[in-house]
This record gives C-alpha cells, sequence and structure tokens, in this order.
C-alpha cells in the first residue's frame, strides 16, 4: 500500500470522528458558556434627589461654623454649599406667654406678643430691623441698597418649640436675656421689586377671643415660620460674622431673599402670612 493511500484513509477517519462529536448533545454537567456581564447606569445616569429646604437646625449649624471660622482667623476658601439653597425655618414665639404692651419702638428684628390695654386682644408684631449700615453689612453690600434683618433668637436651641426650661422663682431679680447672635440679612438689590420691602412696617397680626370673650394665648406659644434662598455675601460665603473682642461670641448673619413669613399655630395651621413683602 502507497503511503498516498495510508494519509487519506487517515484524514478521512479524522474527519468521521469530529463529524461524530459535534453530533453529540452536551453533557449535563457541562459548564455553561460564561453569562454576559449586566450593564450598570453610571453616576451621572443615576437621578439624584433635590434637595430638601434648610431647617432651624441646618442653619444654626452653619453659623456656629462660620462664627468658630471667624475667631480662629479661618478663611473658608470657595462658595459656601448653603448659597443658592432654599430655607424653611421656625423661630418659636411668645414663649413666656403674652406682655402687657408692645415696645414703642420695636423696629429690631424682634418678633413680640402682647396684650392691649384692655386685655382682650392679642397682637403679634414683627418689624424688620435696618442693617443697611451697620458693621455686619457695611463694605460686604455689593450691589444691596438696602438690608433688613430679622433674628433667629435663642440660637442654642435646635427645635421648633419652646424651651421647657422655666425662670427660678428663688430669684430675686428677671435674668437678662442673652443677646442676639444669630440672624438673617434680607438684602434688596437696586434693581429689585420696592413692593419685596418692609421699610419699617410690620408684620402685624391680631388675636381675638370667641364673642365677647378675651383671647386665649397657647401654652406652647406660636411658630413664625421664615422662608427663603440664601444668596450669600460677595465673596460666595452665606455668613458673615463679627465680634466686639477675643471673649465675646461672635454675632453671624446669612444674606438672604426672603419669600415667605407667616404666624402658625403650634399645630402649624397658618394664621396669617406675608410674601413679597
Amino acid at each position: 500500500m502507497s503511503n498516498s493511500v495510508v494519509i487519506l484513509g487517515r484524514t478521512l477517519a479524522a474527519v468521521a470522528l469530529g463529524l461524530m462529536v459535534s453530533a453529540c448533545p452536551r453533557n449535563a454537567e457541562e459548564p455553561a458558556p460564561p453569562a454576559q456581564p449586566i450593564e450598570t447606569p453610571t453616576t451621572a445616569q443615576i437621578p439624584t434627589p433635590a434637595a430638601t429646604a434648610l431647617t432651624r437646625a441646618n442653619l444654626l449649624d452653619a453659623a456656629r461654623r462660620a462664627g468658630s471660622d471667624y475667631a480662629s482667623g479661618t478663611a473658608p476658601e470657595g462658595v459656601d454649599a448653603l448659597v443658592g439653597r432654599t430655607f424653611s425655618i421656625v423661630n418659636p414665639v411668645g414663649c413666656s406667654g403674652p406682655a402687657a404692651g408692645l415696645p414703642a419702638e420695636a423696629a429690631d428684628g424682634l418678633a413680640r406678643v402682647a396684650w392691649n390695654g384692655d386685655r382682650t386682644v392679642i397682637q403679634f408684631s414683627l418689624t424688620p430691623g435696618n442693617w443697611t449700615d451697620s458693621a455686619l453689612i457695611t463694605g460686604a453690600n455689593g450691589n444691596w441698597e438696602e438690608v433688613e434683618g430679622i433674628w433667629l433668637t435663642r440660637p442654642w436651641l435646635e427645635t421648633e418649640a419652646c424651651p421647657v426650661v422655666r425662670s427660678d422663682p428663688l430669684q430675686s431679680a428677671a435674668a437678662a436675656p442673652t443677646g442676639q447672635t444669630v440672624g438673617l440679612a434680607i438684602v434688596h438689590s437696586q434693581e429689585g421689586s420696592r413692593l419685596d420691602r418692609r421699610n419699617g412696617r410690620a408684620y402685624a397680626h391680631t388675636l381675638r377671643g370667641d364673642n365677647e370673650a378675651p383671647a386665649q394665648w397657647p401654652s406652647e406659644g406660636l411658630r413664625l415660620r421664615l422662608e427663603g434662598r440664601v444668596v450669600g455675601f460677595p465673596g460666595g460665603q452665606a455668613f458673615r460674622c463679627r465680634a466686639a473682642g477675643p471673649d465675646a461670641a461672635p454675632v453671624c448673619v446669612a444674606a438672604v431673599q426672603l419669600d415667605r413669613v407667616a404666624l402658625e399655630s403650634p399645630s402649624g395651621e397658618a394664621l396669617s402670612e406675608w410674601r413679597g413683602g
């Protein structure tokens, strides 16, 4: 037999064996081909939730940090993350009950409640202060034509309710209240609407009783809600701070646009509200 015949026979045998193998079913125990990887969305493809409005606690925490930076001489870099954020904060009002009467000069950015002369109705009043020429604003007002101010009272209290601490009945005299250290500087640009400015006008509301009965003051006090947006000072910082000396607590104010003011019941029901001044 010639070599060519032998080679041809071996080739035909190999082809036949290959056909037999390909025709056999896959063994059940033989691993399946690897699965294709599932594509996961990138960070850019995942929608992020909208930022919620800043609360009283958020703003007070930021004010404490700003005061610490000011006292330590730290100069924050870049634009403050609070700039551009909206806020909805609450000031407890009348925690000690209505006073005997409103002071004659009350354009200082503090909310007050007081009885009228015959103690039949209760008057709420808040007149923003004129901070345009204050040390906190002078030299950093950009194109602001007017700046009005409202204080966030009891800045050590992050909750939106009145404090539970009561005056010591054994004290011979009432304790002097702590000075205000955190506030909102409501800025008005030269191009802004004049209708958004209070210009010495108070936010005012009168609480009356049913029929001829005197007004009733809730033991929990009322709530003053302030809503708007942080615009910040030139340079990109939300707060600006000043102190009388190294042993004095810094006073810090945030530059804001104020959109809504509301007087609320303890349960959050709006008793009166003001928009756009």
